[in-house]
């Protein structure tokens, strides 16, 4: 049983004279009484106990039916019927604000907006499922109390409803005939203009409707005929709004334009909802129906998480497929493509080890928190970016990438022939990810003490001193908190990943290329062919360019930030760490072999790796497996098949097998 006044004291309370305020709480609170425990059933016997009630106190029945008057006089119920549901204004972010907004901010009964009442009234999933459960006897008993007159509770209702298709149609036309969204459309869905008579047809239908007599309860063929041509109508402005999609493809997306699509969408569908009210043999079932579908689109109304997972979708896609694109270069699958993978991989170790030295450089300075952080993010951002130039790897970059080429061969997997062909596709990866750690480590390592070798016999002293050299075998010591930070920067490389498939989707949608090449500054400046180079190459290495810009800075700024808040979080890269092991290890002398502290660091570096390149691989193979909409993957057949692999050929995993001639 609910707590609060009971039906007696709740309907004492009716009083169709009172404030605004009071008459809106007093429904509050009936359909709270009503909701009571919470189970269908339940709530559906009290609403029958309720009914009687007011059917046996004369009095009640005509207080209720002044109180009824006087709620749909002063509150609109088109506005319910018609927007309910839908954002106010056409953009994402201020939808996330206004949702943000009723999530923090309790709603007030002091209203005239229909759509608020209804959600103070009607606030849970339970609601919809007694008000749909409810039969028509137990309704018609209801709207007998509220509208003696059942002729004219009828008109009203049509009114209403037809009201609400024509502001649905408004609506449904602003968005239909935006530049940025008709622009979008193919040729052939513009020539055929499908918005140009929504409008005429919702006004056919009114004038039908207004000129028939249903005393039989039946549509006249006027009727049916202008409901089927504005279903119609319906389908060809869905069918053309839809044609952006296709725009999207080569062109990049917006959210915003996908949220306006998905709003436009919906109007569509309430207005064949109300088309079918409108024709509905069982005027009071019907209406039950749509009220409860109503409280479940109120549900969603409030949720940020359902608006975002709905509207980024589309995004997260074209990211992932973008990224699917790049993570195939990532994957060896012979034996030259294997050495070749090493070579680069070597080459981004001889990068990272001077990476490894401005870093010692930067901590020599003692600057501030912020800005050490922000240099070193300059120096790992440089250095990445020079590896991305040079055509060089660095290891931890390619679980981002090569996770949605992955996930993109899951979705077609069927026979066990597909099965093992994905085997295949796993052991590619894992060998192409082991190669790109061992290119990087096994040469940032030995460049590292090369370097700080010459220092010393230059300098006569060493890279570091014995204190800070300690410290590193400390910071990076296999029982400290440095696999939780490896961990924690495996997230920052997913992240970057984010960032830069973002980026080149804003950069293909802004047409900053096309821009580039064409436009009369850039030409006059640069010249025709030398705009046309540049806006080649920043087409194919802005992706890059964003990736490895924000993960430098973030692998700078983060931990400097955390600090600010106390947080305690750091980076462990495992090529930067292991550079960081090299210069300890060569200011202490061939001594340090005898120190534990060094062995344990030594220890931590596989697992660094691990966890660096796993957290980013399973974050990013997350996100395609969901952006694709893969389900539904048999994965014990493929756990067993790499399983049977592992026993089968366990070294497949780490070396290509000779090619067959």
């Amino acid at each position: 049983m609910s707590r609060g006044p009971d039906l007696a004291a709740l309907l004492a309370q009716l009083d169709p004279q009172a404030g605004l305020a009071e008459r809106h709480v007093w429904l509050v609170n009936l359909l709270a009484w009503v909701r009571g425990d919470g189970t269908t059933d339940g709530a559906v016997g009290r609403f029958g106990l309720l009914l009687d009630a007011l059917q046996a106190r004369p009095e009640l029945q005509e207080r209720l039916r002044a109180w009824w008057a006087v709620l749909i006089d002063q509150v609109d119920a088109t506005t319910l019927l018609a927007d309910f549901g839908f954002s106010p204004r056409a953009s994402l972010v201020t939808e996330m604000a206004d949702r943000l907004r009723m999530k923090l901010l309790p709603g007030s009964p002091e209203t005239l907006d229909a759509s608020e009442l209804f959600m103070l009234s009607l606030p849970t999933v339970q609601d919809a499922r007694w008000l749909a459960a409810l039969d028509e006897a137990a309704l018609q008993r209801l709207v007998q109390m509220l509208e003696p007159d059942g002729a004219l509770a009828a008109q009203r209702w049509q009114a209403a409803l037809l009201d609400a298709m024509v502001y649905c149609a408004g609506q449904i036309l602003s968005t239909g005939f935006a530049p940025e969204l008709r622009l979008r459309m193919t040729e052939a869905a513009r020539e055929s203009q499908p918005f140009h008579g929504l409008i005429r047809d919702v006004e056919a239908l009114r004038e039908a409707v207004q000129a028939a007599q249903p005393a039989d309860g039946a549509a006249p063929a006027a009727v049916a005929d202008a409901a089927r041509a504005l279903r119609g109508r319906l389908e060809d402005c869905r069918a053309a709004a839809a044609t952006v999609y296709g725009h999207f493809e080569d062109n990049g997306i917006s959210v915003d334009l996908v949220f306006r699509l998905r709003q436009l969408r919906e109007r569509i569908l309430r207005i064949r909802d109300l088309l079918d009210g409108l024709l509905a043999p069982r005027p009071a079932v019907a209406a039950a129906r749509f009220f409860a579908q109503l409280v479940l689109v109120g549900q969603e109304r409030r949720s940020v998480r359902a608006l975002l997972a709905s509207n980024s979708s589309l995004l997260a896609a074209k990211v992932a497929e973008r990224s699917a694109e790049t993570g195939e270069h990532y994957i060896t699958r012979n034996r030259a493509e294997y050495r070749a993978m090493l070579r680069n991989a070597a080459g981004g170790g001889a990068v990272m080890a001077f990476t490894t030295m401005v870093k010692f450089a930067l901590y020599a300075l003692a600057l501030s928190a912020f800005w050490g952080g922000f240099w070193a993010g300059v120096n790992y951002a440089v250095s990445f970016v020079l590896i991305q130039l040079l055509h060089f790897t660095v290891a931890t970059k390619q679980p981002a990438m090569t996770a949605p080429a992955m996930a993109a061969k899951l979705k077609d997997l069927g026979s066990g022939a597909e099965v093992e062909s994905f085997v295949d596709e796993v052991t590619h990866l894992v060998r192409s990810q082991v190669a790109a750690v061992l290119g990087n480590v096994l040469v940032v390592f030995p460049a590292v003490v090369g370097i700080c070798l010459l220092m010393a016999w230059g300098t006569g002293a060493p890279a570091l001193d014995a204190h800070k050299a300690e410290h590193v075998f400390e910071s990076l010591h296999l029982l400290g908190p440095s696999l939780l930070f490896a961990a924690f920067t495996g997230v920052l490389l997913f992240a970057s990943s984010i960032i830069a498939g973002w980026t080149e989707n804003w950069f293909v949608l802004r047409r900053v290329d096309s821009a580039l090449r064409y436009h009369p500054r850039a030409t006059g400046w640069l010249g025709a062919e030398r705009a046309d180079r540049w806006a080649r190459f920043l087409r194919e290495n802005i992706s890059g360019f964003a990736a490895n810009i924000s993960l430098g800075f973030m692998l700078g700024l983060v931990p400097a930030i955390a600090g600010f808040f106390g947080l305690g979080l750091d980076v462990r890269h495992v090529t930067l760490s292991t550079g960081q092991i090299g210069a300890a290890a060569a200011s202490l002398g061939v001594s340090v072999l005898h120190e534990p502290a060094f062995w344990w660091a030594v220890a931590s570096i596989p697992f660094l790796g691990a966890l660096n390149v796993g957290v980013s691989f399973y974050l990013a193979f997350k996100v395609a497996l969901r952006a694709r909409n893969v389900s539904g993957v048999e994965r014990s057949r493929i756990n067993a098949a790499l399983v049977a692999r592992w026993r089968a050929a366990p070294l497949s995993f780490f070396w290509p097998a000779r090619e067959r001639g």
